[in-house]
Formats: structure tokens, C-alpha cells, sequence
């Protein structure tokens, strides 16, 4: 098969590593890919939002199958153009991606299908969102209703911070995203994210993870992309995870169909866990990032086989074969992040690092220039690796933190706490 991978960040890194483990991949192109991808496949230049480019270069190259890393091209409809041009794709519609475009519309559906979620309020205006804040009182969340690249989230410990946190989102400050506010109530508990496959009926659990949102350690400081992630989540037990599926996923994808916009590809359901009940916190319609790198560690090369199956209506009769291991990925960052930070200095000491199918680095914000790989984003390296147990995954990454020379990174040094 050809496959095409849209993306270019550590998610579609670790798609692709897994993917190419699969014989059935023949050649792999990945649209446009880094510094780390294009040393195990071919990088096109493509804008990835743009359907009808992607599906030209699709037939031009004679992809069988386009797999959608990012939300972004999802939100701009590509998986529709690819249907329409009769190219297989791993991805939601459009209308069905706006479980993640719109936190407003999810909402919605939750309130539908009753599935538990925070309590909230919806908001066009500042000043009916702060009389609401003032109302409820804090701890209170405020979040921009659209699309912003896991940034629009504020956790406001005070009215006034909440209030802050309207002004900065309608004056602007997440751009679009922020034209509309969901305010909602403050979930105590542990977060964990639960990954289930869906083709529009069938839903399949492919694994669990716990993810490391705020920049410092011991979860302190704004919150980021993610800083680092780990595969299986504890908090996620068995009972919990058929709680989630049967309370949650399994009503929200039947709201989806009676809709008429069937829910295909990945549902990432990021929760909220106390005293063993889940609570949905939101949803997001494409694999976590970071959280996709430990994913694909566990699951190596059967994933092509999943996603094939979940595009082409066939997950009633797919299997995950998991191995009893854990993984986990500690993100090197640009020093500044997650505000401003330099780009283009040098990361050294990777060429002498293991890469097999228990230790990689995959790579983020990453460009080869004059025989070098530079920092060209503010979340850079995954390095990633599988153990036994969680404390043996956790030292073998952090073995190869200690080998890379990035004097212009930072990174945390207790991703995994929580679970150790």
C-alpha cells in the first residue's frame, strides 16, 4: 500500500514509525514532516488544509490510504474531499470533528445523550460570561469554544482571574477560538485520556494514558501542549474504562449517528476520574499529542491494521493485541515555552542514541539544516521508550535525555509521578 500521513509534529512521527513496521506499507509519505520523519520516509511540502490539494496529490501519487494526524485539516473538512474523490481515510467528517471545534457542541451532545460532564455555561459576550463567573464562583474554567491548539483553557483559582481570562479570550488572544466561551464547573478527581476507535458504529478500545499538561514540575505553571505522557494509565482500571465506554463514548457515538454525521476515526476522551466514576472533560478527534508516541511504542505495527479496519467499517471484528508493558515520553521543550522562545539552535548527541522497539525519539519541531538538527517549534523532541514497568520505561528515557546536548531545551524531570 501507499500511505500518506498529514502532519508534522511527534504524533505523526510515532504514526509513521509504527506504520512502516506494518508489511503492508509499502512507501510512506508524510505531509511535511520534520527533520526526524524524513529520515524514515518521504516529506512532501502540502497544505494540509487544503482538500482539494490533498486529494490531487493523493491520485497523482497513487495513495490507497490517508491517515490525518492534526485536527486542524479535520475542522477544514479534508477527510469529506478525500471521500468524495473515493480515497480511503482515517479521519472524521467535518461535521463529526466538531466534537473538538466547538466545546460548545459537545456540550451539547453530552446533554443529549447524558453523558456525566461539568456543569457549564455558553457565551457570546463578556459581560454575561463574568456575571455567570461571579454567580458560580471559583475555582471555576474558562475555555475558548473553538480550536486552540490545547492552549485555550484557563483553570482560575479567583473570579477575578476568571474574569482576566474572559477579557483575554474575547479581546482576541486565542484569535478565533475565543469568539465564543464555555465556562465550566471545576472537576476535582485525576485526569487520564481513554483512546477508543469508531466507524461510525463499532467502537474499540485501543489504550489509556496520562498526560503532563502544565509546564513545571510538579504540575505547576500555564499549561502547554503536554510535557511528557505515559501508557497504561492506573487511575483507568477495568471498571473505570467499561464505565467510560458504556456512559460516555458509546451514547455520544450513537448521538453522533441518530445526527446523521456517524463518528469515524479516533475519539480521545480526556477525563476526569473521582472515586472511580469518569466525567468527560472534552473530546478531541484525532490521536493526543503526546500521548499518540506511547500509544504507538505499545502497539507497534498492528496499528495500520486498526486504522484500515476502523476506516473501512470493519472494527466489529478487530482485535488490539497488547503486550503487558509501559511506555512513557518526556517532551524537551524550547526554553520560553509555552510563550516566546528562540528558534534554530542546534540539538546535538542524537545520532548515538538507540532506536529500536524500546527506546526512539521522535521528533516535533524539528528541521535538518547544513547536516544539523535545529529547534524550529517550542515542543521539539519525544523521546520515548517501553519497559517492563513503568519505572524501567521511565529511566530509559530519561538515560536518553541525558545524552542529547540541547543547551537551548528544557525539559521535566517527574513525568510519570503521579503513577510512581
Amino acid at each position: 500500500m501507499n500511505i500518506l500521513i498529514l502532519g508534522g509534529g511527534g504524533r505523526e512521527h510515532a504514526l509513521a514509525w509504527a506504520i512502516l513496521q506494518n508489511p503492508k506499507c509499502d512507501r510512506l509519505i508524510v505531509a511535511p514532516g520534520n527533520a526526524g520523519i524524513a529520515e524514515i520516509a518521504e516529506c512532501a511540502a502540502l497544505d494540509i488544509e487544503d482538500g482539494g490539494a490533498v486529494a490531487t496529490f493523493a491520485e497523482e501519487n497513487a495513495v490507497d490510504f490517508v491517515v490525518i494526524g492534526p485536527e486542524a485539516p479535520l475542522a477544514a473538512g479534508v477527510a469529506d474531499r478525500l471521500a468524495a474523490a473515493g480515497i480511503a481515510c482515517f479521519g472524521p467528517s467535518r461535521a463529526a470533528a466538531e466534537l473538538e471545534a466547538s466545546k460548545a457542541f459537545t456540550k451539547a451532545v453530552c446533554d443529549a445523550c447524558g453523558a456525566p460532564t461539568a456543569a457549564y455555561g455558553h457565551f457570546t459576550e463578556a459581560a454575561a460570561a463574568k456575571a455567570y463567573v461571579r454567580a458560580q464562583g471559583a475555582p471555576i474554567v474558562v475555555k475558548a469554544d473553538g480550536l486552540a491548539a490545547g492552549k485555550g483553557v484557563i483553570v482560575a483559582e479567583t473570579v477575578e482571574q476568571a474574569e482576566a481570562a474572559i477579557d483575554d479570550m474575547f479581546g482576541g488572544a486565542f484569535g478565533g477560538a475565543g469568539a465564543e466561551v464555555v465556562i465550566e464547573e471545576f472537576m476535582a478527581g485525576e485526569e487520564a485520556s481513554f483512546f477508543v476507535l469508531c466507524d461510525g458504529e463499532n467502537v474499540l478500545p485501543i489504550g489509556t494514558a496520562q498526560d503532563h499538561k502544565r509546564v513545571g514540575e510538579g504540575d505547576t505553571g500555564p499549561n502547554t501542549g503536554g510535557m511528557g505522557a505515559y501508557s497504561p494509565a492506573p487511575v483507568m482500571t477495568p471498571e473505570v474504562c467499561e464505565r467510560a465506554l458504556n456512559e460516555i463514548v458509546k451514547p455520544t457515538v450513537a448521538e453522533m449517528a441518530r445526527r446523521g454525521t456517524p463518528y469515524r476515526g479516533v475519539l480521545y476522551a480526556g477525563l476526569m476520574i473521582e472515586n472511580g466514576a469518569p466525567r468527560l472533560v472534552e473530546y478531541n478527534v484525532r490521536f493526543g499529542d503526546p500521548e499518540c508516541q506511547v500509544l504507538m511504542m505499545r502497539l507497534g505495527g498492528q496499528v495500520l491494521d486498526l486504522l484500515l479496519a476502523c476506516a473501512e467499517g470493519r472494527l466489529g471484528e478487530a482485535r488490539v493485541n497488547w503486550a503487558d508493558d509501559h511506555a512513557m515520553t518526556v517532551v524537551m521543550a524550547a526554553q520560553g515555552y509555552p510563550g516566546a522562545y528562540a528558534k534554530g539552535s542546534v540539538i546535538g548527541g542524537l545520532d548515538a542514541l538507540p532506536e529500536d522497539s524500546s527506546h526512539m525519539v521522535f521528533h516535533a519541531g524539528t528541521d535538518a539544516r547544513e547536516g544539523k538538527v535545529v529547534a524550529t517549534g517550542g515542543r521539539v523532541l519525544n523521546v520515548t521508550a517501553r519497559g517492563a514497568s513503568l519505572r524501567e520505561a521511565r529511566d530509559r528515557a530519561y538515560d536518553m535525555v541525558d545524552r542529547i546536548d540541547w543547551p537551548g531545551g528544557f525539559h521535566r524531570r517527574d513525568i510519570g509521578w503521579r503513577a510512581l
